[in-house]
């Protein structure tokens, strides 16, 4: 795997503090392991790649003046709590870009089929405690959700967690809006593109709620995740996140009140283009 140091000096400003010299300390060298934060660390991995079907090339088409997964990158690094963005790529092109902006980027194989193979293989030898995968196709997710995502890392028990969001029974219709059900403790039982749960009793419905596709994991949660193999539900929905279920773990699931703005197509890309116009972001 390529590292951004092909790209971008080796050393970053925001990690310079971890290699004073002995004239910056008064004539003592001190040593690496006191100048390291001792809390978990936790990064932001951006997966993307320029072949999508409805929409080649979308990590770099213009937003505002700027690549959109400039804002996905910027907007990742306002989160508290995130001490590095990494964008995690098989196309030069991306790495360029990044690069031109002052970000980092890592090589990664094309022969990926999902993006948590993608940022699996960019963290991989990175010491790393918490690995946040935030989708390159959403210029305006929140730093805030980010941090909501990193909170049920505090019980040592949870190794992956994501986000959720209320929606209405109408909203709970679009098979593109992946729905999730919990458990009394916040976990997740279900997702499916199907509006769960049937509301046979309106009065006793608990809601319908929208999944938001940002992951976070602990690192050697994430290298074991990498190397199970698709299951019969996730083929069946599409949705990756069953496989997780399906081999017995635990996702536990944050509440978020914003609901996400992808862009999969040309015209999510100009109604994303006049909200962050109409918002000044």
């Amino acid at each position: 795997m390529k590292s951004c140091g092909e790209y971008l000096p080796s050393v970053c400003p925001e990690d310079q503090h971890l290699c004073l010299t002995p004239s910056e300390t008064d004539g003592e060298a001190v040593p690496p392991d006191l100048l390291r934060d001792t809390r978990p660390r936790s990064i932001v991995v951006i997966p993307a790649r320029m072949s999508a079907t409805r929409f080649p090339g979308k990590p770099l088409a213009d937003l505002c003046g700027k690549p959109m997964i400039q804002w996905v990158y910027e907007r990742s690094k306002r989160a508290t709590g995130i001490s590095e963005v990494i964008v995690a790529t098989c196309d030069v092109e991306i790495a360029e870009a990044v690069c031109a902006f002052g970000g980092k980027a890592v090589m990664t194989s094309d022969a990926h089929t999902s993006g948590t193979d993608r940022v699996a293989e960019a963290v991989d030898g990175l010491d790393v405690d918490i690995v946040v995968n935030v989708q390159g196709d959403e210029p305006l997710v929140s730093p805030e959700s980010i941090q909501r995502a990193l909170e049920p890392f505090s019980d040592p028990d949870v190794q992956m967690a994501s986000l959720m969001f209320p929606i209405s029974w109408e909203e709970a219709q679009n098979a593109n809006l992946v729905k999730v059900v919990t458990d009394n403790r916040g976990f997740a039982m279900y997702f499916s593109r199907f509006p769960i749960p049937y509301p046979r009793r309106e009065d006793a419905c608990p809601g319908w709620f929208g999944h938001m596709g940002l992951y976070a994991y602990r690192k050697s949660f994430l290298m074991r995740l990498s190397q199970l193999e698709p299951t019969p539900l996730e083929r069946t929905e599409s949705l990756e996140q069953l496989r997780v279920l399906e081999n017995g773990h635990s996702i536990k699931m944050a509440m978020v009140s914003d609901k996400p703005v992808g862009v999969d197509t040309i015209d999510d890309l100009e109604t994303v283009r006049q909200i962050a116009m109409d918002s000044d972001l």
